[in-house]
């Protein structure tokens, strides 16, 4: 990774929660406060990562610290940070029982010509407006399609999606997305049946031109029809229709990557860490 792509890269991970979040700082290290209830932003944010150029300084007393207003806050204690910035933050964050996982990072190659991917028959391709119909069962499909990993077909479909399409209206969730959606903080795009019934969903956030896709999900009833490629590649067109220069995505398997790899992304040289965060796990 060259060191522009990954101040770049940096530098949005250190913008884009505070569209929906304040930031609160204990030394070398930022927790990120959500403004209101909801998850506009992956499931949080409610994350602590290192301050510019703090990395180095992070002590056990600072991870404690921040654990605690995690738990005051009744969030999860999560971090993430880039591997290569803070380098000596894992062991630190290890030996306070969190466990870490590893998320490598890829990066669409600027001068790759993004081309549409087949669909089912039926099956159309929608950026979701505030007030669109499926917006809700697209907020909760990534429930169901990251409640078991993989690409393998599962038995969780439509029955399930509605209940937690519902769930997600009655408590909130989803009028706590719409104005992010208003105002161009978040966008979605989803597979849609013939029927509206959402099949699979992305979403981006851009800041300062450059965007992670995350939180592709298929239902998984509807796997194994190329549905999440479809929507990345929407996705990544989307972005760069609408002035988004840098496009990068993390992945925790590879046959995933492969299938991104195969949309014209390629390894950034960089990884990813979190810890004890639901969002991304």
């Amino acid at each position: 990774m060259s060191d522009s792509l990954r101040a770049r890269i940096e530098q949005y991970y250190a913008t884009v929660p505070l569209l929906f979040s304040e930031a609160e700082e204990f030394g070398p290290l930022r927790l990120f406060v959500r403004r209101k209830p909801g998850a506009p932003y992956y499931g949080g944010p409610s994350h602590a990562q290192p301050t510019a150029g703090g990395a180095s300084a992070v002590t056990a007393a600072d991870i404690a610290r921040v654990r605690a207003r995690q738990r005051e806050l009744g969030v999860p204690e999560a971090f993430e940070w880039l591997a290569e910035v803070a380098p000596r933050l894992r062991s630190g964050v290890e030996a306070a029982g969190l466990p870490v996982a590893e998320r490598p990072l890829m990066v669409l190659d600027p001068h790759h010509q993004l081309q549409p991917q087949p669909l089912p028959e039926g099956v159309t391709l929608r950026a979701l407006t505030a007030d669109d119909p499926a917006l809700p069962a697209a907020l909760a499909l990534p429930r169901l399609a990251f409640a078991k990993e993989g690409t393998a077909v599962g038995p969780a479909g439509r029955k399930e999606l509605s209940e937690v399409a519902g769930e997600l209206t009655e408590n909130g969730t989803v009028a706590t997305v719409r104005p992010t959606i208003r105002a161009g903080h978040k966008t979605l795009v989803a597979a849609l049946a013939p029927d509206g019934t959402p099949l699979a969903v992305g979403h981006y956030h851009p800041a300062n031109a450059t965007t992670e896709i995350g939180g592709i999900g298929t239902l998984p009833t509807a796997r194994r029809q190329g549905l999440a490629a479809a929507v990345t590649a929407a996705l990544a067109a989307h972005a760069r229709d609408h002035g988004v220069n840098t496009v990068f995505l993390a992945y925790a398997e590879d046959a995933v990557a492969r299938i991104y790899s195969r949309l014209g992304f390629r390894p950034a040289g960089s990884t990813l860490l979190i810890a004890n965060q639901p969002a991304r796990s």
